[in-house]
């Protein structure tokens, strides 16, 4: 592993071998519904809260992505995995029966791309099988950053709407997929974006800044 400036280098790239995504209903009737491994028709997945619906999710597409790759939970030396909740609640029930050690992360809408990353790391380091994930669902996240949606508070154009779904890769030292040559991590910027409901004001600079 090499380092120059931000970039993190590989000398011998890790490989994703396996991966899965799973949604729920509203995203599941986009452009990239073929792309899914699993749609959810009920967004709450018989669960009694939409928290335990997230988690609920991010464990299906672990195990997927586990499957996908042909890998046990006996066999992964990690877990990084995050969502938006406090203290990455969604992810904790998620994990808890699958007794791999895990490590939470919280990056938001980067998280899938640091836990990979992270992942990456341990790899170079010598872990031999590491499992990335992340997790969202639209309805917990307005409740935990707006108002719940119980009480109708009207959205503004500019409103995001927070994906409802998981995601997931298994990271190993070799093995057929996709090679991670390189990692970059970003730097906390304030760039002065002070309305709640326009993150996309906030996310576009960092799009500007990778693409330069």
């Amino acid at each position: 592993m090499r380092i120059k400036g931000k970039t993190v280098f590989f000398d011998n790239p890790p490989v994703i071998t396996g991966h899965a995504g799973v949604v729920g209903k509203k995203e599941g009737e986009g452009p990239l519904a073929q792309d899914f491994d699993a749609i959810f028709e009920d967004t709450t997945m018989g669960q009694q809260s939409y928290e335990l619906a997230e988690s609920a999710m991010l464990h299906d597409a672990i195990i997927r992505a586990l499957s996908s790759a042909s890998k046990s939970p006996s066999e992964v030396d990690f877990v990084l995995s995050g969502d938006l909740l406090d203290q990455c609640m969604g992810s904790a029930f998620a994990l808890k029966d699958l007794e791999i050690p895990s490590i939470g992360l919280f990056g938001a809408c980067s998280t899938m791309a640091l836990s990979l990353s992270i992942g990456s790391m341990l790899i170079d380091g010598g872990a031999n099988c590491v499992v990335a994930g992340t997790s969202s669902h639209f309805c917990s996240s307005e409740r935990q950053f707006r108002f719940p949606l119980e009480y109708g508070g009207q959205r503004p154009p500019s409103a995001q709407w927070t994906v409802t779904g998981a995601g997931s890769a298994v990271i190993e030292r070799e093995g057929e997929g996709v090679k991670i040559a390189a990692v970059q991590i970003g730097t906390i910027t304030d760039l002065g974006i002070t309305d709640a409901n326009n993150m996309g004001a906030a996310m576009a600079p960092a799009i500007a800044i990778i693409r330069l």
